[in-house]
């Protein structure tokens, strides 16, 4: 069957106050047509490539890729917090295909996700939890990070398992473009977010609205032109989305992990996720891009993208 795919920007910052409305209502203007792409698609089963930001997974254990076979939402920034509906006998298949084809992932018979991931599914479907879905995380933030080109070929293994499939899957990655948010590093955090980036020690309700209120803040004098944090990318944004627009994806084969950070910010790795999902498209055959939304998104401290694509097979 031919597969489909959806990619999309995420931020917490869609569901906190303080983004003005017209740029909210741009925003979700494009997030409508994404819906009504998927809705036409009718999937039978979602693959998701997300993100984490020490929410489910730490540097005690830090893998590059790893496949939920049952997985549950945290909850944080007002995204639904609970199981989702994980197809494990599917998932489990898809990790020994994955395996079998030389990429080494892990698996997590208890996955905790975090709004990069529930929050596309939120806005596309209306609920987390509306279809079965396979997670599949790929570490963006937390150096040291393997070569792009590893993340087109987890894609490729992953395309050509659901080609084993009497399904109709949609593909989403989950993230980017540029952008360089406030996320802790090994060498920059304090002891007690040291502590929760190693070891994953739980937030109080106290420490939870401390770090909303920071993101809040951080958006607001980033978006003020009063923050260090690196500036939006747009050009670098719109080269990335050229590339996959005209499924040109060996071409990010040469982009060095310091050229990532340099030209899209800290956080601008999170183009994995594409890349992954649109080499599993590609599998499928020629594909097209059609929903094809950008906003230089200073408020969203994020070059906000969103593209939907089909395979003509």
């Amino acid at each position: 069957m031919p597969l489909a795919l959806c990619c999309m920007s995420h931020s917490p910052l869609l569901n906190l106050p303080g983004p003005p409305q017209d740029l909210l209502d741009d925003v979700n203007a494009g997030i409508a047509q994404a819906r009504e792409f998927v809705r036409a698609y009718q999937p039978e089963l979602v693959v998701i490539f997300s993100p984490d930001h020490y929410n489910g997974f730490f540097y005690k254990v830090m893998p590059p890729f790893c496949i939920g076979m049952h997985a549950n939402g945290v909850g944080d920034f007002g995204t639904q917090a609970g199981p989702l509906d994980v197809a494990e006998g599917i998932a489990a298949d898809c990790a020994k295909a994955i395996l079998g084809a030389g990429i080494d992932v892990a698996v997590s018979a208890s996955m905790d996700v975090d709004h990069g991931t529930v929050q596309p599914l939120e806005k596309l479907f209306g609920a987390a939890t509306s279809h079965p879905v396979i997670p599949i995380f790929i570490n963006a933030i937390a150096a040291p990070l393997g070569p792009l080109h590893r993340c087109r070929a987890l894609g490729t293994a992953v395309g050509e398992f659901l080609a084993t499939l009497d399904k109709r899957v949609l593909l989403i990655g989950s993230g980017g473009l540029s952008h360089s948010p406030p996320v802790p590093t090994l060498e920059s955090a304090h002891p007690a977010v040291w502590a929760r980036i190693v070891n994953g020690e739980p937030m109080n309700p106290e420490q939870l609205q401390a770090r909303q209120r920071a993101v809040i803040d951080a958006a607001k004098s980033f978006a003020a032109g009063r923050s260090n944090l690196a500036p939006l990318n747009p050009a670098w944004d719109q080269h990335f989305l050229e590339i996959v627009d005209g499924g040109h994806l060996a071409d990010l084969d040469g982009w060095s992990n310091t050229f990532v950070i340099h030209e899209g910010g800290s956080s601008a790795h999170e183009i994995r996720t594409w890349v992954a999902a649109f080499a599993a498209l590609a599998t499928a055959g020629p594909y097209r891009t059609t929903v094809r939304y950008y906003k230089q998104a200073a408020e969203l401290i994020a070059g906000f993208a969103i593209r939907t694509a089909a395979t003509s097979q």
